[in-house]
């Protein structure tokens, strides 16, 4: 394997987070041109990533005695399709879930490092998910 096209990853989550799509399109490229000796090409690659977040959202995990967060998880599923066209049997269809606690329930001032953090540990199961037999 030499190529891969990594295809731009749609938000259809029901929370819309401008650039979020850009981000994780870019960090799964960046993975795998830093671990790898693989050519990130824009057309038909020798494999081929291709998806889209599927859910964006917050969940209060720990309640104060007033009723507020007082810590509130932030989780990003993906879905990816990989299709190896060198060997088709190691090609496959799955969710990718992520998740970062955070304190409190205001999430503007940390939300893109937690985005960055998730899409770092997003990146790296679905980097061993298709290449971790190499």
């Amino acid at each position: 394997m030499k190529t891969v096209n990594v295809v731009f990853f749609e938000n259809n989550a029901p929370i819309v987070i401008p650039n979020l799509s850009q981000q994780f399109t870019e960090a799964l490229k960046n993975r795998i041109r830093n671990q790898s000796s693989l050519n990130v090409v824009r057309n038909e690659g020798d494999a081929i990533f291709e998806g889209r977040i599927t859910d964006y959202n917050f969940k209060p995990v720990a309640i104060t005695a007033n009723e507020s967060a007082e810590r509130t998880r932030l989780t990003i599923t993906v879905s990816v399709k990989y299709t190896n066209n060198l060997v088709p049997e190691m090609s496959f269809e799955q969710s990718f879930s992520r998740f970062r606690e955070f304190a409190g329930s205001n999430i503007a001032s940390q939300e893109q490092s937690l985005i960055q953090e998730i899409n770092r540990e997003l990146t790296e199961d679905i980097f061993n998910r298709a290449f971790a037999n190499w």
